[in-house]
């Protein structure tokens, strides 16, 4: 019989291997082949054997170990379980169970710690099993089936755009005496100071705007980025959506709702410009309005999702655009087209704009938004 061994050992880190690229790590092909072949020289049932191996092969730079540490941590744990079931299901003799050739064919679904919480500060800890052939499958060739297939790995990523320091004080370690809780503290002892505390700034989560175009020419993306907007509400507390298209439409409320579906058809009912021609301009001087203009406060992040066809003046775009980049964090625009063969963002709208956005990225596929992930998580963590 011809022993699977190569295959299934090639399979199973081939799949690690796409882990640690899509979390930024540098993962040469030529390196995997090295780290198969070395694989079939030492025992894979010693955690510390195959850690240092893959260690050794695949990590570069300083600054990736401890990524690739939590990685290996939820890969080894996922293989240990997936073992484990297979030995209860198949008994001992099954050639697969732990004293068989080699190990099981893994993926990465999960990555969840003890607590069922998504493991912290990697992004994305999927290997995507069942979204995988749409990974790189354009959103406008989306069936309805392949959508909720989408949404349900768009659940599994990690949305950490980092916290901002406000005004207020808090004690703590920081820098700064607290007088007032020193003076307080020495009516105890009799005016003396016994202790200096100190102060620092209470730190809060960063908002997120959502911004996201639903004019006739995004129609064929606009379902699939909705369902991204419902699972970036669900999983950030601080996140406020609009959509736009000849003006804005707050769509808050409506996307946190539970289930998908029922957040598509109430954004639907809420937008009456849906399909609509594109004013980005008109749609952006509306977020300063009396009644927005609040969810501006504390620089948040911004990410506009849209192709940047405008029907509007271009010089009003870019005031928008300028007064927005003054306002936010970081103006991060989401495009469709981009990342598509011979793109080039040279329409009026998109000139005028581009030099207030801090990251232009494509959003056609899930893999561009998995990448978009772990670079909020990698901003976070600067």
């Amino acid at each position: 019989m011809t022993d699977r061994r190569p295959s299934r050992l090639l399979d199973t880190f081939l799949a690690f291997g796409r882990l640690l690229h899509r979390l930024g790590l540098d993962v040469h092909p030529g390196r995997m082949i090295d780290l198969t072949e070395a694989l079939t020289h030492i025992d894979l049932r010693r955690r510390e054997d195959v850690y240092h191996t893959c260690r050794t092969l695949l990590v570069h730079r300083h600054e990736d170990l401890a990524i690739f540490d939590r990685a290996f941590q939820a890969f080894w744990d996922r293989h240990r379980q997936r073992s484990n079931k297979r030995s209860q299901r198949a008994g001992a003799d099954d050639r697969h169970g732990p004293q068989g050739a080699g190990p099981p064919r893994i993926h990465i679904d999960d990555a969840r710690d003890r607590d069922g919480d998504a493991t912290d500060g990697i992004g994305a800890m999927r290997t995507w099993s069942d979204a995988e052939r749409l990974a790189t499958k354009d959103f406008a060739e989306f069936t309805a089936e392949e959508m909720r297939v989408a949404s349900a790995a768009l659940a599994r990523l990690d949305w950490t755009p980092g916290e901002r320091r406000t005004r207020r004080w808090i004690p703590g370690r920081g820098l700064r005496l607290d007088i007032q809780r020193a003076l307080r503290r020495s009516v105890r002892t009799g005016g003396d100071l016994a202790s200096l505390p100190r102060r620092t700034r209470r730190r809060r989560e960063r908002a997120v705007i959502f911004l996201c175009d639903v004019s006739g020419s995004m129609d064929r993306y606009s379902r699939m980025l909705l369902h991204f907007g419902h699972t970036l509400g669900r999983r950030h507390r601080r996140l406020e959506a609009f959509l736009f298209s000849t003006q804005l439409t707050r769509v808050t409320a409506d996307l946190r709702r539970r289930r998908i579906d029922q957040a598509v058809t109430a954004v639907s009912r809420s937008v009456p410009d849906w399909s609509g021609g594109t004013r980005i301009g008109e749609a952006l001087r509306s977020l300063r309005r009396p009644a927005t203009k609040r969810v501006l406060y504390g620089r948040p992040v911004v990410l506009l999702i849209s192709d940047g066809w405008d029907r509007g003046e271009p010089q009003t775009l870019r005031d928008e655009m300028e007064r927005l980049q003054r306002a936010a964090h970081r103006v991060i625009w989401l495009s469709p087209l981009a990342g598509t063969p011979d793109y080039a963002p040279l329409t009026r709208g998109l000139q005028a704009a581009l030099p207030f956005v801090d990251d232009f990225l494509p959003a056609r596929t899930l893999e561009n938004l998995s990448d978009l992930a772990v670079h909020l998580n990698a901003l976070a963590a600067r």
